[in-house]
């Protein structure tokens, strides 16, 4: 048995040198194949593993088998950035398909804790594929593992599909599998070449891991900003999945992964009984594995802690996720160090790897079922046991980010409540516009998950962020209530789908409208006005009138000046309300009864902010798609993407704004270090941080000083504690509180001083020798919620921020940290877009010079 398993083995090798692998050698031969279903080779045109699949070909593949096979039902579920179809092929037995619908609700009766399982239940297996687009032997195993599904014979199968309803989805990210499939089609070879310094493994920046906006789609199981999570979240609570498998790919060196992973960094709400299914259900990819030849392990370098990756997500919803990371070709064919590592090996270990996770789901199809169950059943006993009854949160300024973490909340299956009546917690009161999640529901781990703060930890070591604490990157108001407060509360209706907060026209004005800046889409609400040529202010004082105070920041449309305009402004406004969902008062003096008049010298005529943003080599992708994906798709503005490499050459007078992310900006050279900082003297505003900052300051465009690491010379180490000992020094994702100065521009709309920060790195500055030159200031205690190290926890206290330089004209605002993580931490959004918006209204008193 040995030699034979031996002689497949170095016959496909032989085939991978080729470049081609016959379907027979991937797939099983103890069961025979129906001879009606096309192999992908007669759909495509070529072997699996031959070329890389794009992901018109692989929808094209998957529609015929659905129209062939009465196993398989296609399903659309949505649509991706460039409109590209997300598709789950729904595969069971003939006679389930009859009944689907029945199947489906009666599975689900498993999480509202009134069903249980029984015999004929059936068990939910979904099978996910290449969510980083350059991993993409998952969706060229995809091909394989539905033409099986659709083909096999044998009584196995029978009885697979008739206990079993399979979710295939082929391409979790069809934008980024397409641009790769691009790439390394376009570069490959007749005879392949391995030599790693081709241009096939050198994808062109950003590469195709990410989505259309160069998101990381695997962080976004639970932010849920993106339509292919959207989608997938719909879908997956639809169904709710006993069991998802999750393919990817890692270095070319490596071999293979699947988990349970390290034990000591599972999310701590993950039950035991989670790990025993996922360390049961190794052992048959174990087996799998040794039958073809190919090397493993499954107990270190990854971890089960940030709930929203794809192979976590499904452990806080009473499933088992597994994640598998092959080694990966990065093309066709690439040296290794064991020699070369083909594609079709890489496809051939994660369609072993599928199957054996379907035979696994189907032996432990009781335990499994079961361990769903009784998730549901002891989340409600935990919720029973839990001192907090519910969580309040809201935001009477700014419903907009109320409204969109109740967005979030509702995609996971949460049961949300409006304040009927006013809750007063603490010095915090809580009204209409306010909202409660109990916890006593079913996604209790969930919500705890997504509301706790969180700062001791099993093992300091960390795959992903920390922490993520919900309410703190929304920057609303939030409490624990507990059971006294929660039996006082009346809450209204549950909220069956949330609405977008609408806001009023109080007055009509032919002198003046102005609306404060609280709204999260204020920056909206102004471009608004601009494109339509309309003199808009801002003022930097408050104004009161006879009818209220007016908060600084606020803004102002002076109609008396621009009276042919008043139709257009009229028109405007009531967009504003609506679609902004921003209140705006029409005044009809500029008299005030306290503070300044309207005409005050501290209201300045704002301008039309004409952004580019530097991308390309050397800059952080996903940071620069962040910005991206904020003006354009939130905040309607047009947004230059400016290679790195054009500063060099370009005229960047058509801009006054230039956004500089992460990144280490070796391609400016000094021609484009002069144009840059002669753009600044004219009056260009830079709004940078991280390693941007840190650039900038070491090419002394901006006046910002940063701190020197302060390197650990604490006496002798052990060798094997040398891993544990750096990596427990990494800021890798935790929450800080900050100080911040309310009259400051940068802070206008904000409504307390102190703001909540997502720091993921270890770049610190000094205080500038201006005090008024930070405005935001970390606290001596800053740390709210996840990992750091003593030392630089002390490092980063009473640190700035912020820091504004000034360079005649122009100005420079250095974040220490992103503010756009990861386009769910609306809280410092408003800080990054009053930079855009305000920057060059702050005083040059108020900055290093």
């Amino acid at each position: 048995m040995k030699k034979l398993i031996l002689s497949s083995v170095l016959l496909f090798l032989a085939w991978i040198t080729l470049g081609q692998t016959p379907i027979e050698d991937y797939l099983p031969q103890n069961v025979s194949y129906d001879l009606a279903i096309p192999t992908p080779e007669e759909i495509l045109g070529y072997e699996v593993g031959e070329w890389h699949v794009s992901h018109d070909q692989l929808v094209s593949y998957m529609r015929e088998l659905a129209r062939v096979s009465d196993r398989i039902a296609l399903q659309e579920y949505g649509y991706s950035y460039e409109h590209r179809p997300l598709m789950v092929l729904v595969i069971t037995s003939p006679e389930n398909h009859l009944n689907l619908e029945a199947i489906r609700s009666e599975h689900v009766q498993l999480v509202n804790t009134k069903g249980s399982p029984n015999s004929d239940s059936k068990l939910v297996h979904y099978m996910g594929y290449s969510v980083h687009g350059n991993e993409a032997s998952g969706s060229n195993a995809a091909l394989l593992a539905a033409y099986y599904l659709a083909a096999a014979q044998g009584p196995w199968v029978d009885r697979l599909l008739s206990e079993t309803v399979i979710l295939l989805d082929p391409s979790f990210n069809p934008d980024g599998l397409q641009r790769f499939s691009t790439w390394v089609n376009m570069h490959k070879s007749a005879n392949l070449v391995s030599d790693p310094s081709s241009r096939e493994f050198d994808e062109a920046w950003p590469g195709g891991r990410t989505n259309h906006y160069w998101f990381d789609l695997n962080r976004d199981w639970m932010p849920v900003q993106h339509p292919e999570s959207k989608g997938r979240l719909s879908l997956y609570h639809r169904w709710k999945p006993n069991i998802l498998t999750d393919h990817h790919e890692m270095g070319s060196n490596s071999t293979f992964f699947f988990q349970p992973g390290v034990p000591s960094r599972k999310y701590p709400l993950t039950p035991q009984n989670n790990v025993t299914l996922t360390e049961k259900i190794a052992q048959y990819h174990a087996a799998a594995l040794d039958s073809v030849g190919s090397l493993y392990y499954s107990k270190e370098g990854f971890d089960d802690f940030y709930v929203g990756k794809g192979s976590t997500y499904p452990d806080m919803n009473g499933a088992v996720g597994i994640l598998f990371e092959q080694a990966s070709a990065r093309g066709h064919l690439q040296e290794n160090q064991f020699g070369s590592i083909g594609f079709p090996e890489a496809i051939r270990n994660h369609f072993v790897t599928s199957l054996s996770t379907l035979k696994a789901a189907n032996d432990l199809r009781a335990d499994l079922l079961k361990h769903q169950s009784l998730f549901y059943q002891e989340s409600i006993k935990l919720a029973g046991a839990d001192p907090v009854k519910a969580y309040v949160f809201g935001s009477e300024g700014d419903p907009a980010r109320a409204f969109h973490l109740m967005e979030i909340l509702h995609r996971h299956d949460i049961l949300i409540y409006p304040v009927e009546k006013n809750i007063k917690k603490g010095t915090q009161a809580y009204s209409t516009g306010s909202y409660v999640i109990p916890t006593n529901q079913p996604q209790y781990r969930l919500i705890k998950a997504l509301f706790e703060t969180r700062t001791s930890f099993q093992d300091s070591l960390f795959y992903d962020v920390s922490t993520w604490t919900l309410p703190l990157a929304f920057n609303l108001k939030y409490d624990e209530l507990g059971a006294r407060d929660y039996v006082q509360t009346q809450l209204g209706e549950v909220i069956a789908t949330p609405q977008f907060p609408k806001g009023r026209v109080v007055g009509s004005s032919d002198y003046a409208y102005l609306f404060e800046p609280n709204g999260y889409y204020t920056p909206r609400a102004i471009m608004r006005l601009l494109k339509a040529g309309i003199v808009t202010e801002v003022n930097h004082s408050i104004h009161t009138d006879r009818d209220r105070s007016y908060v600084r920041g606020s803004i102002v449309i002076p109609v008396g000046l621009q009276r042919e305009k008043r139709d257009v402004i009229e028109a405007i406004i009531q967009e504003i309300a609506v679609l902004d969902g921003i209140n705006v008062y029409g005044l009809n003096t500029g008299l005030a009864i306290g503070g300044s008049d309207l005409g005050t010298r501290q209201a300045e005529v704002l301008t039309m902010p004409k952004v580019a943003v530097l991308v390309g080599d050397g800059v952080d992708s996903n940071e620069a798609g962040e910005v991206w994906h904020l003006l354009d798709q939130r905040m309607d503005m047009q947004v230059t993407l400016l290679p790195v490499e054009a500063l060099n050459r370009t005229d960047l007078s058509r801009y006054n704004r230039i956004v500089m992310t992460d990144g280490n900006y070796r391609a400016i050279s000094d021609t484009g270090v002069e144009n840059l900082k002669q753009w600044v003297t004219r009056g260009g505003v830079i709004v940078t941080w991280k390693r941007g900052g840190k650039w900038l300051s070491d090419k002394e465009i901006s006046k910002v000083q940063y701190a020197k690491a302060v390197p650990d010379t604490t006496g002798y180490k052990k060798y094997l504690e040398l891993d544990q000992n750096r990596g427990a020094q990494v800021v890798g994702g935790a929450i800080f509180e900050a100080r911040v100065d309310l009259g400051h521009p940068l802070s206008y709309g904000l409504e307390s001083a102190q703001i909540p920060l997502f720091r993921d790195h270890s770049l610190m500055m000094k205080k500038a020798s201006n005090p008024y030159a930070y405005p935001m200031v970390y606290l001596d205690t800053p740390l709210l919620s996840g990992y750091i190290s003593d030392e630089r926890l002390k490092q980063i206290s009473a640190t700035p921020a912020v820091t504004i330089s000034a360079l005649r004209k122009g100005r420079i605002i250095t974040f220490a940290d992103n503010p756009n993580f990861r386009a769910f931490w609306y809280g410092t959004n408003k800080l990054f877009l009053n930079a855009l918006f305000f920057g060059q209204t702050i005083s040059s008193a108020a900055a290093e010079e």
